[in-house]
């Protein structure tokens, strides 16, 4: 089998072209958003995270491949984010991810990023392991960069003492930083457990890294860094402030999600006070795209995507 180039892919596709730094960030000219006056007039832009339709997707119910009319024809809503395990062996079948670029074309749907898990951990004390875990992004770098996404989101993730897995994070986030800097992809990492749902801890580790490539993607949610199994099951057992959280990362984000699970009668999440919570947003200066993650169950996952989006509209045309 002839091994993967991927010089000789992106070439192919003219992917190696210059790209446009916007504020910091990296983003293709393509996904720089709605026009100015649309959607109430909101600071910022909408977009679907696929982990909102996980169900379905895992289910079998919504192939991966339909997930961008999905977000356009059932939503309204323009742009997405993808989750790698929904296509974890698509990274490199162009065929594939010329098929999914073409059908957001078609839709006139922008992809924004892709989530990646499952690639091993980029903080790992053991420094042959970390090295493994950049190159394994490698792969999915050029793929966020073909299908026009400004950036991959990846898990800092390590077992030990703070400031170890602290320092080891901003070597494995560095050396990936780089690799991603020839292609202009960002890498974004997400509050998703243990250290890194420490807003104080990562917004550490990410001026450690100290690229313009390398931020955050602040979410709502997410924000348990301990946890304990108590009856055959895990609960949080301490929760990181998460208002304080998202203010620590926001000088950082490239991407923001909005985490949402159950609403009131009024519309507005019990988790979350989202006028509290834009309105950190806005005052950090943030304009792009907010990615809705709904993860709830008294709501089905299409109805809940509907309720955080028009809770989004509704107070992000006030805050």
């Amino acid at each position: 089998m002839k091994q993967f180039d991927r010089r000789e892919f992106l070439k192919g596709f003219g992917l190696l072209s210059s790209y446009t730094l916007v504020s910091g960030v990296f983003e293709p000219v393509a996904s720089l958003g709605q026009a100015p006056g649309s959607k109430k007039d909101l600071f910022f832009k909408i977009s679907l995270a696929e982990w909102s339709l996980h169900k379905a997707l895992q289910g079998k119910m919504l192939n991966h491949l339909d997930f961008p009319a999905k977000a356009k024809k059932d939503f309204d809503i323009s742009a997405v984010e993808y989750v790698n395990q929904f296509f974890k062996d698509k990274a490199t079948d162009f065929n594939y991810l010329k098929e999914l670029k073409g059908r957001c074309d078609d839709h006139s749907v922008t992809s924004v990023l892709i989530m990646i898990d499952q690639e091993g951990h980029m903080a790992d004390l053991d420094a042959a392991k970390r090295l493994q875990a950049v190159e394994n992004h490698y792969k999915w770098a050029d793929a966020a960069k073909f299908l026009g996404c400004h950036s991959i989101r990846v898990n800092c993730y390590g077992d030990g003492k703070q400031e170890e897995v602290a320092k080891a994070g901003i070597d494995g986030l560095h050396k990936l930083s780089e690799y991603a800097k020839t292609v202009g992809i960002n890498v974004i990492v997400e509050n998703h457990g243990g250290f890194s749902s420490n807003g104080e801890w990562l917004s550490g580790v990410i001026k450690g890294v100290n690229l313009p490539n390398c931020g955050t993607l602040p979410d709502f949610g997410n924000f348990c860094i301990r946890r304990e199994k108590k009856e055959n099951r895990e609960i949080c057992v301490e929760q990181y402030d998460r208002y304080k959280g998202v203010k620590e990362m926001m000088p950082f984000a490239k991407g923001v999600s909005a985490k949402s699970y159950d609403f009131d009668g009024e519309g507005n999440c019990i988790e979350t006070d989202y006028l509290k919570m834009l309105s950190i947003v806005k005052s950090a200066g943030y304009k792009g795209h907010i990615g809705i993650e709904y993860e709830g169950s008294k709501l089905s996952e299409d109805e809940g995507i509907r309720a955080t989006k028009k809770l989004l509209e509704r107070i992000g045309s006030i805050s």
